[in-house]
């Protein structure tokens, strides 16, 4: 093992502590993964396969992701190394969150918390779709991709799951831009 290979382990571990640690959900990781990655260990277009495969594929998303970066930047022991620091600091906080949870489990106060803690939950999920879009933006936009776009969304509404979605917008990414 070379000096760059081990620097490439300590960048993913890195990269993956700290996205988890600032922004410990999954859907709102994905914006601070985009400006981590993209550029430094991975390409844009590469970035948005990622995120797409992550998606389709049964699993959590996160750890997913996590294996597909952790692989494009250090082969197979970059997928350990970023799954390493995608998995450490979700599961001490779990023990801590568990441990309090248990505790105050009765209390009217962390009911109400909870039921506060809905709506933002909601604003992070569209601000990662706007980030997305916004991204999509600069490449200017066609009338396939808002179409695209507009069946997705009306597969969502209709609660078609969301792998079958991808996996649909993927067939007719495939059949639109060939």
């Amino acid at each position: 093992m070379n000096r760059s290979t081990f620097a490439v382990w300590l960048r993913l571990l890195w990269m993956f502590l700290k996205v988890n640690l600032l922004s410990p959900s999954g859907p709102a990781s994905v914006g601070l993964l985009y400006k981590e990655a993209v550029g430094k260990i991975m390409s844009e277009e590469r970035f948005v396969e990622a995120v797409g495969f992550s998606n389709v594929l049964p699993g959590s998303e996160a750890l997913k992701l996590a294996m597909f970066v952790g692989y494009a930047a250090g082969g197979v022991p970059g997928v350990f190394t970023a799954l390493l620091g995608a998995v450490l600091p979700p599961t001490i906080m779990m023990f801590i969150v568990a441990s309090i949870l248990q505790r105050f489990q009765q209390e009217n106060w962390l009911q109400a918390f909870v039921k506060g803690m809905s709506p933002a939950v909601a604003a992070l999920i569209i601000m990662v779709a706007w980030e997305l879009f916004r991204v999509g933006q600069t490449k200017k936009l066609g009338k396939r991709t808002l179409a695209i776009a507009a069946l997705s969304a009306i597969a969502l509404w209709l609660e078609v799951p969301s792998p079958v979605v991808l996996l649909g917008a993927g067939i007719l990414g495939v059949l639109l831009f060939r």
